[in-house]
C-alpha cells in the first residue's frame, strides 16, 4: 500500500526549515522497523504508530508577555498480537538497539496477556487506499513575535470595550500534530495537521460582583482565524453583557442554546452511540439503532474529510478508510461509532472511527461533527417565546449517559416576549435527553468554528432551577 507522506503536499514556497519540520520520513522508517522487529520477535501481527507534536504559545496580561513556551516531541507505540493476546508498548527513545528491545518486550507481554477474542488488525479489504489532500498544513508557521502581536491585539481590543474593568489575559498559539501508521498487513499511511488559535478573556466589576467571559478562534490555517481584534472585542462585549445578573424563579420554559454551547447537545448524542458504551450496555441509546429520535428535519453529520477541518484525516487509527456519515438522518439513528474490536464484539463491521495514542489500543471516537441548520433565523426561533432562557455558558458535566438524565449549571439571558432582556446566572437546566432530542429545533446560523458545530438550537419544556 502506498504511503501518504504529508510533506509531498506542501506548497513549493515552504521554507527548508519548515520542510524539515513537516518531513515524517524518519518516523515512517521507525514505524516500519518496529513492525518488522515485532514479527522477528514472534508476533503474529503488529502495527506501529508514530506521533509528532509541536506547539508554541504566548500568554499576555496587561500589555506584557507573561509566558512563552515551545515544545517538540516524537513518540512511538507498538501493538503486537500473539494469537488472541495483545500488548501495547511505547517510547520516545528509538536510539541504538531500542527498537529490537521494545519489540521483544511487547511480544513477551502479549504472551502472558489474557485471551481476547475481539482483538486483531483491520481486514485488509477495509484499509484506505486513497489519501486526498485535505489542505491541513499551513506552510506559514508564525514566529513567536507574531504570536505576541496577536495576543496583545486581542487583549487591547477586549480592554477597549466600554465597561470592561480589566483583562483576564489573552493568548495565541500555533502547532502541529500528526501520525504515521504502519501495519504488518501492508498499510502505510501518514498525516500532519497544523493548528493555530487566539483567545481573550475580559473581566467586569469587582469582588463578588465580578463577571468574566471569553472568546476564541482556532483553525489549521492562520488565514481562517478570526482577527485578534474581533476575538478581543467579542470577549469584551460578552463580558459586559453578563454584568449584574439576576436570579430567576424555578420554572419550566423553552431553552435556547447559543451556538457556542449548542454543540454540547451533539456531543451527548455521539457519546451515547460510541461502540464501547454499546458493547458494555452502558448507553441509554443501546436499543435505539434505526429508531426515530429527532424530528425529521434533523441531521447530524460526522465528516473526517472536510477540507481544513479541525479533526480531519484520511484514515483511522487502524488504517481503515474514513467517510462522511449521517449519524442521525431525518431524525433516525443510523449507526454506532465503531473500531474493529467493538465491531467484532457487536457482530458488525468497523465504521472507521478508531482513535489511539502511542500507549493505548484503538477505541472509537468522532471526527468533525455538525448539526445541519434549519430554516428560521435565531430571531425567528425565539420570537414566540413569552418567557424563556437563552444559554451562553454551561457549567459542570451532569449528564448521565446510562439513563439519559440531563442536569447542568448554566448562565445566559432571560427571554421575554421574544427578546433577550437581562443576564441570568446560577441556574440549573434539567430534563431528559430523549425529550431534548425530540424537541430540538435548529436555526439557520451554522458556522464551522469548532470540532463540534451547531447553529442556535431551541429545546422545549426544560426545567430551570432557580431560587
Amino acid at each position: 500500500m502506498n504511503p501518504s507522506p504529508s510533506s509531498t503536499l506542501l506548497p513549493q514556497e515552504t521554507s527548508k526549515a519548515n520542510r524539515d519540520l513537516f518531513d515524517q520520513s524518519a518516523l515512517s522508517d521507525l514505524a516500519q522497523r518496529l513492525v518488522e522487529a515485532a514479527k522477528r520477535a514472534g508476533a503474529d501481527a503488529a502495527d506501529a504508530v508514530a506521533v509528532r507534536g509541536i506547539s508554541q504559545g504566548v500568554e499576555v496580561r496587561d500589555g506584557r508577555v507573561e509566558e512563552s513556551e515551545r515544545s517538540e516531541g516524537d513518540d512511538v507505540g507498538l501493538r503486537v498480537l500473539v494469537g488472541r493476546r495483545q500488548a501495547v508498548v511505547s517510547t520516545n527513545d528509538a536510539s541504538g538497539d531500542a527498537v529490537t528491545k521494545l519489540a521483544e518486550r511487547a511480544v513477551a507481554m502479549a504472551r502472558v496477556a489474557p485471551d481476547d477474542k475481539y482483538v486483531g488488525l483491520a481486514d485488509p479489504a477495509l484499509l484506505a487506499r486513497d489519501f486526498p489532500d485535505l489542505d491541513l498544513l499551513d506552510p506559514d508557521v508564525p514566529a513567536t513575535s507574531e504570536l505576541e502581536r496577536r495576543a496583545l491585539e486581542a487583549e487591547a481590543a477586549a480592554l477597549a470595550v466600554k465597561g470592561v474593568s480589566k483583562s483576564g489575559g489573552a493568548s495565541a498559539s500555533a502547532g502541529m500534530g500528526g501520525m504515521v501508521l504502519v501495519t504488518s498487513t501492508g498499510f502505510h499511511g501518514s498525516y500532519l495537521r497544523s493548528s493555530q488559535g487566539i483567545s481573550a478573556t475580559a473581566i467586569v466589576g469587582e469582588g463578588t460582583g465580578m463577571e468574566r467571559d471569553y472568546d476564541f478562534t482556532s483553525a489549521p490555517h492562520g488565514a481562517d482565524l478570526l482577527s485578534p481584534e474581533i476575538v478581543g472585542r467579542s470577549a469584551g462585549e460578552r463580558t459586559v453583557a453578563r454584568y449584574n445578573p439576576r436570579k430567576v424563579e424555578t420554572c419550566k420554559v423553552p431553552v435556547v442554546f447559543d451556538p457556542r454551547v449548542a454543540g454540547s447537545l451533539v456531543g451527548h448524542v455521539v457519546g451515547a452511540i460510541n461502540g464501547a458504551s454499546i458493547a458494555r450496555k452502558t448507553s441509554f441509546l443501546k436499543d435505539k439503532l434505526g429508531q426515530q429520535l429527532f424530528a425529521k428535519n434533523i441531521r447530524i453529520i460526522d465528516d473526517p474529510l472536510r477540507k481544513r477541518g479541525l479533526r480531519s484525516q484520511t484514515f483511522d487509527a487502524e488504517g481503515v478508510a474514513v467517510k462522511q456519515t449521517a449519524l442521525i438522518d431525518e431524525g433516525v439513528l443510523t449507526t454506532w461509532l465503531l473500531d474493529c474490536a467493538t465491531a467484532r464484539e457487536l457482530g458488525l463491521t468497523t465504521t472507521g472511527h478508531a482513535h489511539r495514542g502511542v500507549s493505548s489500543s484503538p477505541s472509537p471516537g468522532p471526527y468533525n461533527l455538525h448539526l445541519e441548520p434549519g430554516t428560521p433565523t435565531p430571531a425567528e426561533l425565539i420570537s414566540d417565546i413569552k418567557q424563556g432562557f437563552y444559554v451562553t455558558d454551561l457549567i459542570g458535566s451532569g449528564v448521565n449517559g446510562v439513563t439519559g438524565d440531563y442536569s447542568r449549571g448554566a448562565s445566559g439571558f432571560w427571554i421575554e416576549n421574544g427578546e433577550l432582556t437581562y443576564p441570568v446566572s446560577e441556574v440549573t437546566i434539567a430534563g431528559h435527553l430523549f425529550e431534548i432530542f425530540k424537541s430540538m429545533q435548529p436555526a439557520n446560523n451554522l458556522e464551522f468554528r469548532y470540532g463540534i458545530n451547531a447553529p442556535t438550537v431551541r429545546i422545549e419544556g426544560l426545567t430551570l432551577g432557580g431560587r
